[in-house]
């Protein structure tokens, strides 16, 4: 059977193991060739296929739930679940999306997007289950990376002191997206030893039952002393401590292991972890050679593993993590902390000049922000950086652990605003509105990357927290516009104008430089552009100075709780007129698909904001509030 000829995950059932090998390459072959064009999440998907393939012929899913954790290593999934066709469609504005969605097909039973989520979730579906009479199957499926979260062991601790009737399967591929750190990590590498325990046992029994007479009774007693004899080749006593009953390690890429050991924790009556060892990018050389490279990337050709459009110009992790190194050989008590995100955030170099000073804690960003601020308490200067949409997870910590304490911990939050593909679950735009009510935090967003160089040079002489935040590309405005030491709580005016203000911040100064041009060129109006890096604290002195005239704010974030907010509440503070427009993310959760198609949808386009700005303008004149450019 070709792959596009499945029409249900059910068929799988009734292929021999020949056809299922074959399957398993084409599949490959498939997700290989598409995320070479659309960009993605693979060597994680080529290590699962085995893996998925013998999950849906144990299991009756969608009836058996099936939780992905973090869910990039859901396309197999995908592929086998009725979406081969639109397949092609992976990551791109309105196709399928590069994580399960249960909008998008009643197999994805649960949306993920961040790690360490998935037991939790599975524990909540069979507590479901059994309050009301079912018998279906739960099955969690967690990388070891994962497991470097927190989250993971309230619900493996509770799931187990309770004996809930679940299965979580543990893929240990010995990476997560930076390369796993810890004692969890050795912990599993110590386990993957068992399986020369598991192949001794099994010669062990189909021996000594051949042997006539004494051959049953002598295996009684190996059975036996076995819990004693095993401790010797293998510390199970992890997740036995735990209450979960722990079959493993097994060959994740032999679909007939995988289907033996799937039904055996089918038939146990209480929580069971399966050890599953998978490599990945298997299948592809490019992938297994480089599988950090190719967790997740861009498009790329598949003969070269080489990316289709060389990245051009400067990124903001980059040019940051450059100029920490520059910090840190003039300051012994710089360090950098980040949760699993090392090459992501811009630290590879930093902790190759400096590996006593990079601090990877794995996926446990609660962690890293509290150990942070106990580095900050003793006498050290602590940048943590972590993606803006997984900081949400350390809020707590960051008010109590860092800013109550006011503590020099300075938070680099990349990947801030819309980030395109990945969607829902990984666009940050909820920052400003975490931490613009939080006394102490010093808020600060740059215009582009040579001012954000100079906020990573004030914050290491800063005396509390700071948190700067900045997007997933890079921008370079050039030296034309006006450059001065950076100074908190003091805003730029890069161009002067008297009909209205554009108050922009972050990545959106880009977009009113534009803005401001159209307006001026097409509708002849004449509008001051402000610079607002120091979103916490303002410029009060500045924005008073323009309340004469229309405000038009603009950000990369939600509304509520945003830039504007922040604005409007000081305006009205102090009777100045409200903002005119306030452009921004509404209130919704924003789909996946390239941050340009994003942002036109949003009406956050240079034309579109400079259309809706004159028309307010107009409508204003009309209602007698004077015509602009007069």
């Amino acid at each position: 059977m070709r792959l596009e000829d499945l029409r249900s995950p059910a068929e799988l059932k009734q292929l021999s193991y020949e056809e299922l090998d074959a399957l398993a390459a084409e599949i490959r072959r498939r997700v290989v060739d598409v995320v070479a064009q659309r960009g993605g999440h693979l060597a994680s998907n080529l290590g699962v296929v085995e893996l998925t393939i013998a999950l849906h012929r144990v299991f009756d899913i969608p009836a058996d739930k099936l939780i992905f954790d973090v869910g990039h290593q859901s396309y197999v999934h995908k592929l086998l679940t009725g979406r081969y066709w639109r397949f092609p469609s992976l990551r791109t504005f309105g196709g399928l999306a590069g994580f399960p969605k249960p909008s998008e097909s009643e197999y994805d039973v649960f949306e993920t997007g961040h790690a360490s989520t998935a037991i939790s979730a599975a524990l909540g579906m069979a507590r479901a289950r059994d309050l009301n009479g079912g018998k279906n199957q739960v099955i969690a499926l967690v990388g070891d990376g994962a497991l470097t979260g927190g989250l993971c062991y309230e619900a493996l601790n509770d799931a187990g002191s309770s004996g809930t009737r679940m299965i979580v399967i543990l893929n240990d591929n010995e990476m997560s997206i930076s390369q796993n750190v810890g004692a969890l990590s050795r912990h599993l590498t110590d386990l993957r030893v068992s399986k020369g325990w598991t192949s001794t046992k099994r010669v062990v029994k189909t021996r000594l039952q051949k042997v006539p007479v004494i051959g049953k009774p002598a295996y009684k007693l190996v059975h036996a002393a076995k819990t004693f004899v095993k401790s010797f080749f293998v510390d199970e006593g992890f997740f036995s401590a735990l209450g979960f009953h722990y079959f493993g390690p097994i060959d994740g890429h032999d679909i007939r292991r995988m289907e033996h050991t799937l039904r055996l924790a089918k038939e146990f009556d209480g929580p069971a972890v399966i050890h599953v060892l998978t490599q990945k990018g298997h299948g592809y050389p490019k992938a297994e050679q480089a599988p950090d490279r190719f967790h997740g990337i861009a498009p790329f050709y598949v003969e070269t593993g080489l990316l289709r459009e060389g990245k051009t110009g400067p990124s903001f992790s980059a040019e940051m993590g450059e100029e920490l190194r520059a910090m840190a050989r003039e300051d012994h008590r710089i360090v950098a902390v980040t949760a699993a995100m090392k090459d992501g955030t811009g630290l590879s170099g930093f902790g190759e000049e400096f590996p006593g000073r990079l601090f990877d804690v794995g996926i446990a960003e609660e962690h890293a922000v509290t150990m942070a601020a106990g580095m900050a308490a003793a006498g050290m200067k602590p940048f943590t950086a972590i993606y803006a949409t997984f900081f949400q997870r350390a809020y707590d910590q960051m008010i109590h652990d860092v800013c109550m304490q006011r503590l020099p911990v300075t938070f680099l939050l990349d990947r801030a605003g819309l980030v395109g593909e990945d969607g829902e679950t990984h666009h940050g735009v909820w920052d400003f509105a975490a931490m613009l009510p939080v006394p102490n935090l010093t808020v600060l967003a740059p215009r582009d990357v040579r001012e954000l160089r100079r906020m990573l040079r004030w914050a290491g002489e800063a005396a509390g927290p700071v948190a700067i935040r900045y997007g997933r590309g890079g921008i370079d405005l050039g030296e034309n516009l006006p450059s001065r030491p950076f100074r908190p709580g003091r805003w730029e005016i890069l161009e002067s104008g008297v009909d209205c203000a554009l108050l922009a911040v972050g990545s959106m100064v880009k977009e009113a430089i534009e803005t401001r041009r159209i307006l001026a060129e097409q509708y002849h109006i004449r509008a001051a552009l402000v610079n607002c890096s120091s979103v916490k604290p303002m410029d009060r002195a500045l924005l008073g100075s323009l309340s004469d005239r229309p405000l038009v704010t603009m950000e990369e974030h939600v509304l509520l709780g945003g830039f504007g907010s922040a604005v409007a509440c000081r305006c009205a503070e102090e009777g100045w007129p409200a903002p005119m427009l306030m452009f921004g993310i509404p209130d919704a959760f924003i789909p996946h698909g390239s941050r340009g198609q994003l942002m036109r949808t949003l009406g956050l386009c240079p034309d579109q904001m400079a259309k809706r700005i004159q028309a307010e303008l107009n409508g204003r004149r009309e209602h007698g509030g004077g015509a602009p450019g007069a």
